[in-house]
């Protein structure tokens, strides 16, 4: 079940204008560089991220129904920025409850309490190399 729509506006309009520039390089935390479907326009969107094997895996707090997750969709793939670090991602595929046995034992925790069941996984296509 995802976050209420105030909270998604609120956390768009403030929260991710704080962590944004902490998310390239803070351990779960990603920025997802993507083009809008209409506008054109670059945006760079931080979200909680992890990897697992050759793929990259968003927990879906705000549900699917996200501007990120509409754009990488249409536009067959995007940038994440991790770790200090640019990988190149394929289109992200939806995932259910089983994306909960990817994250980290921690996380599956605080996940749980907001009764996140969804998930964008995204392939990792080309090596990274540092931003």
């Amino acid at each position: 079940m995802p976050l209420p729509k105030g909270v998604t506006r609120l956390n768009k309009a403030v929260a991710n204008h704080v962590i944004r520039p902490l998310a390239y390089r803070l351990p779960g935390f990603a920025v997802i560089v993507h083009r809008g479907r209409v506008s054109g326009a670059e945006s760079r969107t931080p979200v909680n991220c992890w990897h697992h094997d050759q793929s990259a895996i968003v927990a879906l707090s705000y549900g699917p129904d996200t501007d990120w997750l509409k754009n990488l969709t249409a536009a067959g793939g995007g940038v994440l920025v991790t770790g200090g670090t640019s990988h190149q991602v394929g289109r992200p595929v939806l995932i259910g409850a089983e994306g909960m046995s990817r994250m980290p034992p921690a996380v599956r925790a605080m996940l749980a309490v907001i009764d996140v069941d969804q998930f964008a996984v995204m392939p990792l296509l080309r090596p990274g190399r540092p931003t």
